[in-house]
């Protein structure tokens, strides 16, 4: 998993270790990477490897019960938790920074975020739109790791979708990777395809070669009202990876080098008029939404006083998922061979018959993907489907219906793995947003219930400072020790998200623990109430 997450299919930049997300690192630097791989050829069922911020740092003797591996990633002390002081520290090799499956070596490409986005897109087609984003123009930008899954699932919707970016090449290779259908290099072009496409009502994606905020606010000039607009440009880590108006990306670097100050400047003027334009949308009318990457921090820093005037994604369309366990669910091949997953595609559906967007979802990546790196999956399953899920898994393992051992995993966005004010536990109706004992309680559990990778860290998504998060992997071998591991890990990784959300006050939250029995001290075992 770990040189999955460094192929270079998958990898942003691998030869520098960074996975995804900027500058999310999957190891601190080389010598870690060979001394992480030396640990895990001849460590034993009984011992425990510490990996701190991507390096190792000891092999214990633990138990067979006991995760293989554990990690913890630019953890800070609070007060010191700035990017000036991960900065500093990073500078002396002492830290580095995760974003959040790199860390945990649990990224698997595009497809990793592509149900999360495709479940967005079609809550949102589901509340504004009748169901379908079919004659619909939805504006956006970045096609980074994570945000050229956007076009692929606004299309999978129905809809038109132009998604602007300011470097050419990354542009050009989503091209060539079938993440966008056509490529423009103008506005006018891509105004062109648009009214066409709008007007009949089929699906395209355009990627504009341009600055996000120049484009936006030459779109409101023109008067032209996107249905939707959204963000997922780099604005998490902006000193690093967003690029400001005037500055083309292979002169970042150097500028950042010779007039620090100056290159700050033109950033937080870049983000003010960027943010400045999507609540311009807004106010005409469009339905305009975070899309998880602090963009509002950001900008609110840079002087924009009603920054978080709309809402960010995960409060507005996915949080009544995460109140039943539901969550990012994946599992990868690690025989390398594509007829392990198409062998689990088959079962899932037969094992959930009921879940029509299910259904709808495999269908989909069946057709519109092809795998990257090892063959890999994810699918959004509730906390009793993922360890049915699971021990049907091991049993394929362990009577031969596939090839090798699976490894089950799930993304960092998940029901009780994140504390994340900005995005995952925003305005939490208790107000409980900055309440950061959940994913630590939740990395406790999965290590308690022989999770075999679990992880807590720091910042990612959003930037040092705004969360913590917990990663957790357990292999389905087809062993017995397997099978109970899988049982417990993957039924209580997710009920603690339900615990989680009932604590703050949520109905469905709360309805699921009385019938689940879940067993809440002081309430007879069953009721929350």
């Amino acid at each position: 998993m770990l040189e999955n997450c460094l192929d270079p299919d998958i990898a942003k930049l691998p030869n520098e270790f960074i996975v995804y997300g900027g500058t999310g690192r999957a190891v601190r630097d080389y010598e870690s990477l060979h001394r992480i791989k030396d640990a895990l050829r001849s460590l034993e069922d009984n011992e425990t490897l510490l990996i701190q911020s991507g390096k190792p740092v000891g092999i214990f003797l633990t138990n067979r019960m006991a995760p293989r591996v554990l990690m913890s990633g630019t953890m800070l002390v609070p007060k010191w938790c700035t990017w000036e002081t991960y900065f500093e520290l990073a500078k002396k090799n002492l830290t580095t920074f995760g974003q959040s499956t790199a860390a945990s070596w649990s990224y698997i490409g595009t497809q990793g975020i592509m149900q999360g986005t495709w479940e967005t897109f079609k809550q949102v087609s589901m509340e504004h739109f009748a169901g379908t984003l079919s004659g619909k123009l939805i504006l956006t930008s970045g096609l980074g790791e994570m945000g050229s899954a956007q076009p692929i699932a606004v299309t999978a919707n129905g809809g038109v979708c132009l998604v602007v970016d300011v470097d050419k090449q990354v542009v050009k290779k989503r091209l060539h990777t079938s993440m966008i259908d056509i490529m423009a290099e103008s506005l006018d072009e891509a105004l062109d395809y648009i009214q066409d496409f709008v007007q009949r009502k089929e699906p395209l994606s355009i990627g504009l070669v341009g600055n996000a905020a120049d484009i936006y606010e030459q779109i409101l000039t023109r008067s032209i009202k996107p249905d939707v607009v959204t963000d997922q440009t780099p604005a998490h880590d902006v000193y690093n990876s967003y690029i400001p108006t005037g500055v083309k990306p292979e002169e970042a670097a150097s500028l950042r080098e010779s007039n620090p100050e100056h290159y700050e400047q033109l950033i937080r003027i870049t983000l003010a008029r960027h943010l400045k334009t999507m609540i311009s949308f807004m106010k005409k009318g469009s339905v305009v939404f975070d899309y998880g990457n602090n963009i509002r921090g950001a900008a609110k820093k840079a002087g924009v006083i009603d920054a978080f005037c709309f809402p960010n994604f995960i409060t507005k369309y996915l949080r009544p998922l995460f109140c039943e366990g539901r969550g990012p669910f994946r599992w990868i091949a690690l025989s390398g061979d594509p007829e392990d997953i198409y062998k689990t595609d088959d079962v899932i559906l037969k094992l959930f018959p009921y879940d029509q967007k299910l259904r709808e979802w495999v269908e989909f990546v069946q057709q519109r993907f092809t795998f990257h790196g090892l063959p890999a999956r994810v699918c959004w399953l509730n906390f009793e489907e993922r360890p049915l899920f699971g021990q049907v898994i091991n049993e394929m393992v362990r009577s031969g219906k596939l090839s090798a051992p699976i490894a089950i995993t799930r993304d960092h966005m998940d029901a009780g793995s994140v504390a994340s004010p900005y995005r995952e536990t925003e305005k939490m109706l208790d107000g409980s947003d900055a309440i950061a004992d959940w994913p630590v309680l939740n990395a406790l559990l999965n290590a308690s219930c022989g999770a075999t990778l679990v992880g807590i860290y720091q910042g990612g998504g959003v930037g040092i400072g705004y969360s913590i998060h917990s990663g957790m992997s357990i292999i389905a071998d087809g062993s017995e020790t397997a099978q109970e591991k899988l049982n417990l890990v993957l039924k209580w990784d997710p009920g603690l998200g339900i615990v989680r959300y009932a604590d703050a006050g949520y109905p469905v939250a709360r309805k699921n623990l009385r019938q689940k029995g879940f067993k809440i001290p002081g309430n007879e075992g069953t009721s929350y109430d």
